[in-house]
């Protein structure tokens, strides 16, 4: 069932897995599914993929698959003090900025 959010964390943030088997997993956001409420960090929620040869991939095999995780189970890395955040916003002249919540420097 699609539901549609707005997500705060973009493509490229650093994350921190919070829930799940990969939980403590800081990576970088490959791709965002806002349609999904899902985001696709990497080296997170790895999934073997089994291929067959074809003529991309000569070879086949078993290859690994980063998975979609939920939206709900990441949360932003701050890159002044280090720690997983909740993001706030702030008006700066005409634009609205990403905010850290902990120590309020620019996201």
């Amino acid at each position: 069932m699609p539901r549609r959010t707005r997500t705060e964390i973009r493509k490229n943030d650093t994350v921190m897995v919070m829930s799940g088997k990969d939980r403590g997993h800081v990576g970088r956001v490959v791709n965002v599914y806002p349609e999904r409420g899902r985001v696709q960090v990497e080296g997170a929620a790895v999934a073997k993929r089994h291929t067959r040869p074809t003529r991309q991939n000569q070879q086949g095999g078993i290859l690994d698959k980063e998975m979609p995780i939920d939206v709900s189970n990441v949360q932003l890395v701050c890159g002044s003090c280090g720690k997983p955040t909740r993001i706030g916003h702030k008006i700066e002249g005409d634009a609205k900025v990403r905010i850290c919540r902990k120590c309020g420097a620019e996201l």
